[in-house]
């Protein structure tokens, strides 16, 4: 036994000996080894069947969990609303709440009950659910599309939300430049650039939300996908049983409004922020590529090699290597009507806004005129097929697969080749499909940000300037130069802010302040502040959200702060400028001198007065009604813009009822819930 042990040892070395010589004999190292064959893809197709009213229906059977979803799509052409845009979101959001033999409570409810999930809009809607349930939903989701409760108390609601919804965007630039930029790429007058606006929801009338119902929620362009635990035959039957009364009320045949022709010459279209801490930054041209394209799978490595992500040529420059922005990324879409966008993107820091852009165009040239490694193409292929196989465990993926081919025209064969022809891709495919699709010298470079901080640099690019309002509109270059009154000085700023919220005498009777306020986070998650100042250099400062704390306190000469139950005393630098901050009103103590006023500025269209505390701070006073309106504090880490607004009289003194805090690109909206004047503050607080 022994010796025979021995003896298969010996020869399993020599075995793999051999092997070891027989495979360094056949590979050479010097070449980088070719692809292999891309995994072969055998889709399953999806049932098929169709209603007399037009409705088609996709069935994936998947037996795996007692769950069922179904998907319905719209299919409408892309819609010119005009005068009245916004109609048919105001409708989309009145579908799925009720039906006309059901409430819009007892419907909400009984989802509930069912422990569904079920949502409805204007383009289809989605419902999903344990499938000893899925008839009963299927037959709400049907009910729901064919006899919604459409009431005008629910239609002047919904307007009301809308427009709401409008003025707490009117001055988020990541909303701005979603408008801008597509109102300038593809035109007012175009389904995609248009944009909806107060003017227009007041424009709309109950009579339009039906109208708009009758004419596009329709059975005839409609596709219903069914996935999960399911019998074909009985979902044949049900979807019969439900669907079959969905009539088409009228028929309407839709105009394609073509886009905006791409730009002549490389252009910064750049709209004003007064006060916006960052700049949002696009570089874009107009595109027609569809799914059915023969470049339409190169055009996607292309879009990955630039820009897909943390591997790509503009989050490598922008980030990784300069440090300008926390990410850059591009894209690159397909559409069926040829309007589309290819868009490079990212939110930079002022001080290097023009430099970003810069930057930016040199790798989008570069993928235009170098060839990529052979290493990074096979990385960006092989990311693409793991990401394709991974989604084909998904059943639902199987039918949006099949409905993708139906919609896009696409060949019955589109999908099983996919990875294939990702495969076929050259490094000459990703240079020619970048110089037609990606187009450095035909861009337009919108820049949404602070012009008094980053104009000055960005007209030292060379590259031509055009100027737009919120609304791409043309306007002219924003002056920055407003005359200074001779007789105006600092002192006589504060001494009118001191009026402006009550007068000295008022402000000399307050000892303490206490404010709480609360901003929300996330849907559902609350920041609460607290904070108490009294006049003996004594503060409060109090964060909290879902149970962690974050605390400042200054009590006459020494304070700290707790994160986490970690204490860390104060410097003596910190000391001092806490205790500035400390008086309910600091302006009385920047009367004893050591600020400056430097100019006048424009404040989201409020001329003010830009009172300098220190190097870090400066304070913003409106020039009509003296209050105080902004302070930008500075640091290493970027500046922070806190906006004042909603004064309300407490005790014969103004306050601001909402004080708004940007957080790089974020902006939270603190809405003060209680001030309490001289009371509500103890010493012991400050311990």
């Amino acid at each position: 036994m022994k010796t025979y042990n021995i003896n298969t040892k010996i020869v399993a070395f020599v075995a793999l000996f051999l092997m070891a010589i027989g495979v360094n004999a056949q590979i050479d190292r010097s070449k980088q080894p070719k692809a292999g064959p891309a995994p072969k893809i055998t889709l399953e197709e999806p049932g098929e069947f169709e209603l007399k009213n037009g409705l088609k229906v996709l069935v994936v059977e998947n037996h795996k969990l007692p769950r069922v979803s179904y998907s319905l799509r719209i299919d409408n052409k892309p819609i010119v609303e005009g005068n009245i845009a916004g109609v048919t979101s105001v409708l989309g959001s009145m579908l799925g709440n009720g039906t006309t033999s059901i409430p819009k409570d007892a419907f909400n409810e009984e989802i509930d009950y069912l422990g569904a999930n079920f949502n409805l809009g204007f383009s289809g809607g989605f419902a999903s659910c344990l499938s000893k349930y899925s008839e009963r939903i299927l037959e709400l989701m049907a009910d729901a599309v064919i006899n919604p409760l459409l009431t005008e108390e629910e239609f002047e609601k919904e307007k009301v939300k809308l427009i709401e919804n409008l003025k707490n965007n009117e001055k988020n630039p990541d909303a701005i430049a979603g408008r801008v930029g597509s109102a300038l790429s593809y035109g007012t007058q175009n389904a995609y650039g248009e944009f909806t606006t107060e003017e227009t929801i007041n424009n709309i009338k109950f009579s339009d939300i039906k109208s708009y119902r009758s004419t596009y929620i329709n059975p005839s362009n409609a596709y219903l996908v069914v996935v999960g635990d399911v019998d074909f035959k009985t979902v044949e039957k049900q979807v019969k049983k439900y669907f079959s009364k969905w009539t088409r009320d009228v028929s309407v045949e839709t105009p394609i409004t073509p886009p905006n022709p791409s730009v002549p010459y490389t252009q910064i279209n750049f709209v004003d922020v007064p006060g916006a801490t960052q700049s949002n930054l696009s570089i874009t041209n107009n595109v027609d590529l569809k799914m059915n394209d023969e470049d339409y799978h190169a055009a996607l490595i292309a879009n990955e090699i630039l820009g897909g992500g943390g591997e790509g040529y503009l989050f490598r420059n922008l980030r990784e290597e300069h440090g300008y922005t926390y990410g850059a990324y591009s894209s690159l879409g397909a559409n069926r009507y040829g309007m589309s966008r290819f868009n490079a993107s990212a939110k930079v820091r002022n001080a290097v806004t023009d430099s970003a852009v810069v930057e930016a165009l040199k790798e989008i040239k570069r993928i235009n005129t170098e060839p990529v490694s052979a290493e990074t193409l096979r990385d960006v292929k092989a990311k693409y097929t793991g990401n394709f196989v991974m989604a084909l465990e998904r059943p639902q993926t199987i039918a949006n697969y099949a409905l993708n081919i139906k919609l896009n025209d696409l060949p019955e064969d589109f999908y099983t080749t996919y990875l294939q022809k990702i495969n076929d891709v050259t490094v000459e495919d990703v240079n020619r499909v970048a110089q037609k699709y990606m187009k450095p010298d035909n861009a337009r470079i919108v820049i949404i940000g602070n012009g008094s901080d980053v104009l000055e640099n960005l007209e030292k690019t060379n590259i031509p300037i055009k100027y737009f309002d919120k609304y791409a509109n043309a306007t002219e270059k924003p002056n920055y130069e407003i005359q200074m009154p001779a007789d105006v000085t600092a002192n006589k700023v504060l001494e009118a802010y001191i009026d402006a919220i009550g007068g000295r005498e008022k402000l000399d009777g307050v000892n303490s302040v206490y404010i709480t306020a609360e901003a929300e986070l996330q849907p559902g998650m609350m920041i609460n502040l607290e904070m108490k100042k009294t006049v003996k250099n004594q503060s409060l400062q109090l964060i909290s959200v879902m149970g962690q704390t974050q605390k400042q306190v200054l009590d006459g000469n020494s304070g700290y702060t707790m994160a986490q139950g970690q204490r860390k005393d104060m410097t003596d630098e910190e000391v001092k400028e806490a205790q500035v901050e400390s008086s309910p009103f600091p302006e009385v103590n920047y009367l004893n001198g050591g600020v400056t006023l430097e100019k006048i500025e424009d404040v989201d269209g409020e001329k003010a007065y830009k009172i300098k505390v220190d190097d870090e701070t400066s304070i913003f006073y409106s020039v009509e009604s003296g209050l105080r309106i902004k302070e930008v504090k500075a640091s290493e880490m970027g500046s922070t813009s806190i906006f004042y607004a909603d004064y309300k009289e407490v005790a014969g003194i103004k306050f601001p009822f909402k004080i708004s805090q940007t957080m790089g690109p974020r902006k939270f909206d603190f809405n003060v819930k209680e001030i309490k004047v001289n009371e509500g503050v103890e010493d012991a607080d400050f311990d």
